[in-house]
């Protein structure tokens, strides 16, 4: 029987805009210096775990958005492996909401913010993809990475928004269930995969990080409810 495959999950580094809680989906925002150290101190620890014989990365993907190849690229370097882009990893496009905070959502397209508060994972923003829709392209993706790469470590950089698909897949988490996990920057997270059976083995883990890492969950009730802006 072919070995199990491990999917490394790095969520990319801070923005200025994550900061913000500014909605980012598909629009392409750099890493601020923040992210930038995030980057480099991530690097670092596989670095590290590779001298002593661990932190094995077979191949290396990432979103083709800035924010995720720029947390890619000093990972990439310190492996020895070219980093490959894919648009498959991108985050959910928000369409309209791009580049907005929620209180400005709100006030611009006060439906449209219900709809999307509520999480009906069948409504997508206008011009925006559905999380269902998003949920099923991710999957699809990344489901294929797993089918080309059968018993390998691949290592996938990409969006808040994407590791939220991947744990909920993996544990088997409704859509629409709240979410208590964090999804943290420049964070390590693993899942196995063997056939059709899926577990998570280690999950938002920072300590090569000199300081906390943000979360898109509001800190004062992380599991009271779901903030979908996991951007």
């Amino acid at each position: 029987m072919p070995a199990s495959t491990t999917l490394i999950l790095i969520r990319h580094g801070e923005t200025a805009w994550n900061r913000d809680k500014r909605i980012q989906g598909h629009l392409d925002i750099p890493l601020s210096e923040v992210g930038l150290a995030q980057a480099a101190r991530l690097a670092r620890r596989f670095q590290h775990a590779r001298t002593a014989g661990g932190g094995r990365i077979d191949v290396l993907y990432s979103s083709d958005l800035s924010r995720a190849a720029q947390t890619a690229a000093p990972l990439g370097d310190v492996c020895g492996l070219p980093v490959v882009q894919t648009k498959h990893l991108r985050e959910r496009s928000y369409g309209a909401f791009e580049g907005l905070t929620a209180d400005e959502i709100h006030a611009a397209y006060p439906e449209s913010y219900v709809r999307w508060q509520s999480r009906d994972i069948h409504y997508a923003m206008p011009d925006g993809e559905s999380l269902s829709g998003f949920y099923r392209r991710i999957v699809e993706g990344v489901q294929q990475l797993v089918d080309r790469h059968v018993g390998a470590h691949i290592a996938c950089v990409a969006h808040g928004g994407v590791l939220d698909c991947l744990y909920r897949w993996a544990a088997g988490l409704p859509l629409d269930a709240p979410r208590t996990y964090p999804l943290l920057n420049a964070s390590i997270n693993c899942i196995e995969v063997d056939g059709a059976i899926r577990r998570v083995r280690q999950w938002g883990d920072i300590a090569h990080l000199e300081s906390d890492a943000r979360d898109e969950l509001d800190e004062r009730a992380v599991a009271d409810r779901v903030d979908p802006r996991v951007v």
